[in-house]
């Protein structure tokens, strides 16, 4: 996004920038609900909200992209304070974006500023200025594994690119441009946040080898409205009425691939998790971790007249005090 896109993440939630994070979780999930693509089919209108509240949602989501948001506004995704040398002999531009500080003298024009800024470029010389590919990008020869199996030097790049979860979860092919070159890589199946994709010599010139290094791109998944991740696994929140609260049901539940149906057992507490076995995330060699079910029990907002009437009459032959234990508490 560039700054003359800048978009005001708050109002697209409806949220103010006080808005807690539970707060901007809430209505973000009531919203992508709402605009959620399999609820809107074929309209485009839809699917172009769903797309812009997920945007808003991955950034103030997520405190340090918030943070940065807030601070440097349309320049978001470039503001910080320590930008890369170059061959003029600056090792930092200790200034804000955002700020009338400053001094656009030191550069030949307005796209030399940018390259630094976003440290496309790394200079050994004046004669000498390779591209360093720090913005998202792919290759053929490219390498998928976890972040705990690679271990890149200091002189490698860093990217991130954004998956969907239907993507990182059934694999995808991306074609970027990373500016003289468009390249392509498969992502496999079972790709989640903390994986990455090596891309030899994709990375930024090394004046010490003379050569361009490894560019490794840090996978982020964009929001989902209904699925998240707990560790491996991935969870979800399912609401359930009163009644089947105390007398237990069988309800369906999404799934990645698919909705099964799941026994709740009759005396199920709110907040209860429940597991699905093997209906969780998928992984590059073919398993599959858990689902992870949240009961959520579900106070009816509107009843009938008759309705009323019966939980009155449970409520007169209730035999049981949940505040029992509470009797007798004191400080």
């Amino acid at each position: 996004m560039s700054s003359t896109e800048f978009k005001n993440y708050y109002a697209i939630l409806g949220v103010n920038k006080t808005a807690g994070v539970d707060e901007i979780k809430k209505k973000f999930r009531k919203l992508a609900l709402k605009y959620h693509p399999d609820r809107n089919q074929g309209n485009k209108a839809a699917e172009a909200k769903f797309k812009e509240i997920s945007e808003a949602y991955d950034v103030l989501g997520d405190e340090n992209k918030r943070s940065k948001y807030d601070r440097f506004g349309q320049y978001w995704q470039q503001g910080t304070t320590d930008y890369p040398g170059t061959s003029s002999g600056r090792n930092k531009v200790n200034t804000k974006v955002d700020s009338n500080n400053t001094d656009f003298s030191q550069y030949g024009n307005f796209e030399e500023f940018i390259n630094e800024l976003l440290g496309r470029f790394s200079t050994p010389d004046a004669s000498s200025t390779p591209r360093n590919h720090s913005s998202p990008g792919f290759a053929k020869n490219s390498n998928y594994q976890d972040f705990g199996g690679v271990r890149p030097g200091s002189a490698n790049s860093e990217a991130s690119i954004n998956l969907t979860h239907a993507e990182a979860f059934r694999g995808t092919t991306k074609h970027l441009n990373l500016g003289q070159e468009t390249v392509e890589v498969r992502i496999p199946a079972g790709a989640k946040p903390g994986s990455r994709i090596r891309l030899a010599g994709k990375g930024k010139f090394s004046s010490y080898s003379q050569q361009q290094e490894d560019l490794y791109l840090n996978i982020q998944l964009n929001p989902h409205a209904f699925f998240s991740f707990e560790g491996d696994n991935l969870i979800c929140e399912v609401p359930i009425t009163p009644d089947e609260a105390v007398l237990g049901s069988s309800i369906s539940i999404p799934t990645p691939d698919g909705a099964v149906n799941m026994k709740v057992p009759g005396g199920i507490s709110s907040g209860q998790v429940l597991r699905l076995r093997g209906k969780g995330w998928s992984s590059p060699q073919g398993n599959r971790t858990d689902l992870l079910v949240r009961i959520v029990v579900a106070t009816p907002q509107k009843i009938s007249s008759q309705e009323k009437e019966y939980y009155e009459k449970i409520r007169d032959l209730r035999s049981e005090n949940p505040r029992e234990s509470l009797q007798g508490i004191s400080l």
